[in-house]
C-alpha cells in the first residue's frame, strides 16, 4: 500500500505541485528512502471537504499511516525514519542543528521594508556558519552521505535563491563557495529534480507574503 501524502498545490494551479518547503521535504524523504507514496494536491485556497475532515487544522503536509492523518513535517520525517530505517537519513546529533535558523532569518529579509533593519546582514551571517561547516565537514551536512538536516534546508535554499533574485536582487556572494556547491550537489539529486516547484510558483507562493 503507497502512503498517502497531501501537500501545497501551486497559487493558482490547483494540478500543479506547489511551493511549500516543508512538503518538499517529506518528500524528498520518500523519494530517498524508495517509499512508494500517493500525492494529493491540496488547493490551499479552497481546502476541499474530505481533507478538513481528515485534518481540522487544514495544514500540508500530513501523510497517512495505519488510517491516521499525521501533520508536521518534523513529526513526519520522523515516523518515515522509525517506519522506513533503510537507507539510513538519521543525523549525527552534531549536525542535528546546523542551518536551523537560516530559513527563520531569509524569511525576515525577504519581508523586510527597512533596508537598515540588519536583517540582511543576519541571514548571511547564517550562510557563512553553514559555509565554514560545510568547509570543515562536507560536503553534506555530516560528510559524504545524504542526511534529513540536508533534505530540510534543500527547499529553503532554493526558496532562497529564487525569491531573494526577484525581489530583493539579492544572491548569495560567490566567496561562500562551500554553499553553492552544497546547493548544486543537492539541486541535482534526482529526488529534489522530482519533487521541487518551478520557479513562477515559488515566486506567486511568495508574493502575497513579501507584499502584505
Amino acid at each position: 500500500m503507497a502512503l498517502e501524502l497531501c501537500v501545497k498545490a501551486a497559487t493558482g494551479a490547483p494540478d500543479i505541485l506547489g511551493d511549500c518547503p516543508f512538503c518538499q521535504r517529506v518528500m524528498l524523504t520518500l523519494e530517498e528512502k524508495k517509499v512508494p507514496y500517493t500525492l494529493h494536491l491540496i488547493n490551499t485556497d479552497a481546502k476541499p471537504q474530505w481533507f478538513l475532515e481528515a485534518n481540522p487544522e487544514g495544514k500540508v503536509p500530513v501523510i497517512k499511516f495505519d488510517d491516521k492523518w499525521i501533520a508536521d513535517s518534523d513529526v513526519i520525517v520522523g515516523i518515515i525514519e522509525e517506519k522506513y530505517p533503510n537507507p539510513s537519513l538519521s543525523p549525527p546529533s552534531e549536525a542535528s542543528s546546523v542551518g536551523s535558523k537560516l530559513f527563520p532569518s531569509f524569511v525576515k529579509f525577504l519581508k523586510s521594508k527597512d533596508p537598515t533593519d540588519g536583517s540582511g546582514e543576519a541571514l548571511l551571517n547564517e550562510l557563512k556558519a553553514l559555509d565554514e561547516h560545510l568547509k570543515a565537514k562536507g560536503p553534506y551536512v555530516s560528510g559524504e552521505n545524504i542526511c534529513a538536516v540536508d533534505l530540510g534546508l534543500a527547499p529553503k535554499l532554493y526558496h532562497l535563491d529564487i525569491t531573494l533574485a526577484h525581489f530583493k536582487s539579492w544572491t548569495i556572494p560567490e566567496s561562500l563557495s562551500y554553499v553553492h556547491k552544497y546547493k548544486e550537489l543537492l539541486f541535482s539529486r534526482e529526488s529534489f529534480q522530482k519533487t521541487k516547484a518551478a520557479k513562477e510558483y515559488v515566486i506567486a507562493g511568495w508574493a502575497p507574503k513579501v507584499n502584505a
